[in-house]
């Protein structure tokens, strides 16, 4: 069973980048489609990017053009790059598959956008 773990939230100025990382414990080189998902306070969790195994990726109108999901089958990782952030940016952030299965959240990792 894969665990997944999510790192490199933090506190960053409107306008400013951060890139997350998650670490799968087992292969996912298997699994069709991974994804990023984030969930702010008072909200359900949304999609923000997902990724296939041939590279074909998704994102939802709110953050197209300034987060960019990349997979690595051989480190067994998955990534987003998030530029121009924005105060709505604001959440917790989770990968998973996509869709997702519910035995594989993790605790994820927070980004709070301020200035």
């Amino acid at each position: 069973q894969v665990q997944l773990v999510e790192s490199g939230g933090g506190l960053v100025q409107p306008g400013g980048s951060l890139r997350l990382s998650c670490a799968a414990s087992g292969s996912i080189s298997s699994i069709y489609a991974m994804a990023w998902y984030r969930q702010a306070p008072g909200q359900q969790r949304a999609l923000v990017a997902a990724i296939t195994n041939a590279g074909n990726t998704h994102y939802p109108d709110s953050v197209k053009g300034r987060f960019t999901i990349a997979r690595d089958n051989a480190k067994n990782m998955v990534y987003l790059q998030m530029d121009s952030l924005k105060p709505e940016d604001t959440a917790v952030y989770y990968c998973n598959m996509d869709p997702p299965t519910s035995r594989y959240w993790g605790q994820g990792t927070q980004v709070t956008v301020s200035s």
